[in-house]
């Protein structure tokens, strides 16, 4: 029954195509999109209850990017990133050839980069992008076959569902694995000691005899085992490589298994699989009648991470947390949901979000059509009450509504920031009203940074929503999600492994989390709602409301 309901959620859902970018992109692009000139407005401010969320085991199958690595964060803990991916083949029902000997075994994988420099002979100098740790950090890089067969669907009830992989099942897949190690070059770098490389890569080719340079953008590059390709392509009954179903219940995919490399420090990327291949360069005996019997024609066979042209494989990526002490109580053991928190810590992958409930919800009084207090609750916190009555009886006009939430910069130092957070209907699982208007200007969610190029707030405007909820009585003033975002056009959710309850009258689930979040390694720590000593007055959570107030 759950899943099902969660489908009809994310069907509900404002969809937007996967179109990534980089979360450092946004860096320089957010500065002023939401300005502070309200002169000749009057602004108000309301509570906000705002409390930490622990995200478990949620959905990671078929995500774009995936992270692969080990990142430590100083704040948070210790993040662990393995991947598995079906394969698929470029084409099928490949011609072979007779008595096919492999030359060699090329897997590719592009990294996202951007070029810095260009010398006079035309050779770029890269720099990656969404690398987070130690910049030169190395991992203990091994690739297997995969044991387990991935679906897109599954059967409940005799309902066919789609078929979810989560971010704890590392160990399941890890203890499937196939056979032997293929990336085991003697080259240390390609697994011992392996690190995701800026260089640019120069490849020679020749074609109608002729030879040129082709130059190749930073990528994972590395050699796997050729008696295995030798065994399981180039030696497979036909059959096996007629179709893309019958050849994924064949070879099962590849499973990417990070550990530390010795005592070197380690960091983490984020990577595009699917624009990764594997190339199998062999000869065979040539077709052609006029040449000798034994001649032999170099060829090749491609396998898409992605699969063919015409499907999408199914990928998975595991993410494992060892948590720091602080981050691990204030988001499990210390939640304070009565009074807020006094610090929101928010964490991507199976990391840590913010609920938030706009106003104070003492209601014990209403208003009359005359503008005068009535007592008596009536649902309806009472500080939106009285919105609703200034608008309808002095004609208070809402200019604009923000939510602004400062970094505690104490607890930040040294530890890299999101660029942009993403604020959300969490009782419905869609956007807010502001977001679907024009999430790429006035909306928000983009870092402020300081003279010191460190984070100082994240503004979100929030102006439509709070003007529905005072033009429309009946309007359920939701509560509202926080969490890191990777991308601003990735609008779906991701279901929980086990969906939570976190609320008693009226019960109230936890069963889903963006997926935008979930691609996102990084975390931050802002300054709650909770009236404490430790919290600042001036950096507070609140809402504030810039009116037009007539005479």
């Amino acid at each position: 029954m759950y899943r099902t309901s969660f489908i009809k959620k994310t069907l509900l859902a404002v969809m937007a195509v996967f179109l990534y970018s980089c979360d450092k992109d946004f860096n320089a692009i957010g500065e002023g999109l939401v300005g502070d000139d309200h002169f000749g407005l009057e602004s108000e401010k309301y509570d906000v209850l705002a409390f930490n969320q622990e995200v478990t085991p949620v959905q990671s199958n078929n995500m774009t990017p995936n992270a692969l690595g080990i990142f430590d964060n100083p704040t948070f803990g210790t993040t662990t990133a393995n991947f598995v991916a079906q394969i698929g083949l470029a084409s099928y029902a490949p011609t072979i050839g007779e008595s096919p000997v492999i030359d060699s075994v090329r897997i590719q994988i592009p990294y996202y980069s951007h070029v810095t420099a260009v010398d006079d002979k035309g050779n770029s100098t890269y720099e990656l992008d969404s690398i987070y740790g130690d910049k030169n950090g190395k991992i203990k890089l091994s690739i297997y076959e995969s044991g387990i067969q991935m679906r897109s669907s599954s059967f409940s009830g005799g309902t066919q569902l789609p078929q979810f992989y989560y971010t704890d099942q590392n160990t399941e897949f890890n203890n499937k694995k196939v056979g032997t190690l293929l990336n085991d070059d003697a080259n240390r770098l390609e697994n011992e000691e392996f690190f995701f490389s800026a260089k640019e890569y120069k490849d020679s080719i020749t074609a109608d005899g002729k030879k040129s340079l082709s130059r190749v953008k930073p990528e994972m590059r590395l050699h796997l085992n050729k008696q295995f390709f030798q065994d399981r392509i180039l030696k497979a009954d036909a059959s096996k490589l007629a179709t893309e179903d019958v050849f994924q219940e064949y070879f099962r995919g590849l499973y990417f298994n990070v550990e530390k490399s010795g005592s070197s420090p380690s960091n983490m990327a984020l990577i595009n699989f699917s624009e990764g291949k594997i190339t199998v360069y062999y000869k065979a005996k040539t077709e052609s009648t006029t040449d000798a019997d034994a001649t032999m024609e170099s060829k090749t066979i491609v396998l898409n991470l992605k699969g063919s042209s015409s499907s999408t494989s199914n990928t998975a990526n595991f993410l494992n947390d060892a948590r720091n002490p602080n981050y691990e109580s204030a988001i499990t053991t210390n939640v304070n949901k009565t009074e807020g928190d006094e610090r929101l810590y928010l964490k991507g992958g199976q990391g840590a979000m913010a609920i938030l409930k706009l106003f104070n919800p003492t209601d014990v009084l209403s208003y009359n059509a005359q503008g005068e207090p009535v007592n008596g609750a009536n649902g309806v916190p009472d500080q939106l009450d009285e919105i609703r009555s200034n608008a309808a009886i002095k004609n208070w006009r809402v200019n604009e509504a923000n939510l602004v939430f400062y970094i505690d910069a104490d607890k930040m130092a040294n530890t890299e920031e999101p660029n942009r957070l993403y604020l959300y209907d969490f009782t419905n699982n869609t956007v807010l009203l502001d977001y679907s208007t024009d999430a790429s200007s006035t909306y928000g969610g983009l870092i402020t940074v300081g003279s010191d190029k460190r984070g100082k707030s994240y503004k979100v405007r929030i102006t439509g929503h709070i003007r529905n909820l005072i033009k429309d009585a009946t309007a359920k003033n939701v509560d509202l999600g926080l969490v890191v975002s990777q991308s601003p056009t990735t609008l779906t959710f991701n279901a929980l492994k086990n969906r939570i309850q976190i609320q008693e009258n009226p019960i109230e689930y936890f069963s889903a989390v963006p997926r935008t979040s979930v691609m996102n390694p990084l975390g931050t720590i802002l300054y709650g709602s909770k009236a404490s000593a430790s919290v600042p007055e001036d950096k507070r959570l609140k809402l504030e409301v810039y009116y037009t107030k007539p005479n």
